[in-house]
């Protein structure tokens, strides 16, 4: 072989050996840091200006987990749970009835909705069926089989209740209903999946409700809850990160996926 077909036969291997390089690399970072899509993004904006921002999953790929800093920190998808002081969890949160944080009857643990009974969004596997029920603690809530549940405190939104939704507000006691705030929440469609909403834009609890019967699925939704909001209104996705003021969480609701931490 001439001396310039070597230099060929060299230059042609290096770069084969390159690009074969490059692909090991590239399988590396995408198996490292990239997860699996289980849910269908969504950006509306409502004709109130109120953008939203949603992850639409089924609801056998939801896990509700304790948290002990910002979404962003996490390696997963989903978005902020309900509401809590310093470490105590004050939503219930609860799966197959362990709450995400403690003992069953523990306060602090996510088996108690604090002080008020509140709406829980409540997944029953059994009969593959949605509700919302206004509750205190998990043991109240109906469910076909306590092994096999997934129960989320908040607030009800009543979304088809626009008569009485603000009374329901008001007695489970939403925090700052009228002010312009950062929002979240979690509704459910006519076809059995679940809408994890968060929304960048500062609004009140009617602003945010009103949104989502207009923009999240109109037509489709059929109830949902409130979750914290303000700073803690946070969301990983793909598509899009959303920090609120990157302050500790300490529930979060997780879209499944073998890679979650």
């Amino acid at each position: 072989m001439s001396q310039t077909n070597w230099k060929r036969w060299g230059t042609a291997t290096a770069s084969t050996a390159a690009i074969f390089l490059g692909i090991v690399l590239m399988l590396y970072w995408g198996s490292r840091f990239l997860l699996p899509h289980n849910y269908s993004f969504r950006e509306e904006v409502a004709t109130n200006q109120v953008k939203l921002y949603s992850l639409i999953v089924r609801p056998e790929n939801i896990r509700l987990q304790a948290a002990d800093r910002p979404l962003g920190e996490y390696r997963l998808y989903g978005i902020n749970g309900g509401f809590f002081y310093q470490e105590a969890i004050l939503s219930i949160a609860v799966n197959n009835d362990i709450p995400v944080s403690g003992k069953p009857g523990t306060y602090g643990s996510g088996w108690f909705n604090a002080k008020y009974a509140r709406g829980t969004l409540v997944w029953d596997a059994a009969v593959h069926r949605f509700s919302v029920q206004v509750v205190s603690s998990a043991s109240e809530l109906t469910v076909t089989d306590r092994r096999s549940y997934f129960a989320q405190g908040g607030v009800s939104m009543n979304l088809q209740n626009d008569a009485g939704w603000r009374a329901a507000v008001e007695a489970e006691h939403l925090p700052s209903p009228d002010e312009a705030r950062l929002r979240s929440g979690l509704v459910f469609d006519d076809t059995g999946r679940l809408h994890l909403i968060v929304t960048p834009t500062r609004c009140t609890a009617e602003e945010f409700r009103s949104a989502i019967k207009k923009a999240a699925a109109p037509g489709s939704v059929m109830d949902g809850i409130f979750l914290d909001g303000d700073g803690s209104a946070q969301m990983n996705a793909a598509e899009v990160k959303l920090y609120g003021d990157s302050r500790d969480l300490r529930q979060i609701i997780v879209i499944r996926n073998d890679k979650s931490i």
